[in-house]
């Protein structure tokens, strides 16, 4: 893929989508089917990260950025919740070491200036 500055439209519409359907108790259906994992997120953030970061690196994109497998990363992740709130559950196939891969976060300043005139504060 050539370098962009920005994602694409079709990734953005993606993890958007995803967010949403965390968000509302409705990612991984059916699978998640009766599985109300709000509390377990609530008290275990580590969980939340753990399936954004499935979901980031499951998603494959094309030549031009957009995804090929949204739907199959959101089952990888949807699995992740099903495993952590059921332990009779196990995912198939087993997890891979780069799908669950949690990567250093940014630096803590920007290297890109903010706009004239914006405050962080």
């Amino acid at each position: 893929m050539a370098f962009q500055d920005k994602l694409s439209p079709g990734f953005s519409g993606a993890l958007r989508t995803f967010s949403f359907w965390v968000a509302n108790g409705s990612v991984g259906q059916p699978l998640l089917d009766g599985i109300d994992y709000w509390d377990e997120l609530k008290s275990s953030p580590s969980l939340l990260e753990q399936v954004y970061a499935i979901f980031a690196n499951v998603i494959e994109l094309d030549e031009n950025g957009y995804p090929i497998n949204a739907k199959y990363a959101e089952f990888r992740a949807a699995q992740y919740i099903r495993s952590w709130c059921d332990p009779d559950y196990t995912e198939m196939p087993p997890f891979e070491d780069w799908e669950t891969k949690l990567y250093a976060p940014p630096d803590r300043e920007d290297r890109k200036p903010w706009p004239p005139g914006i405050s962080r504060r």
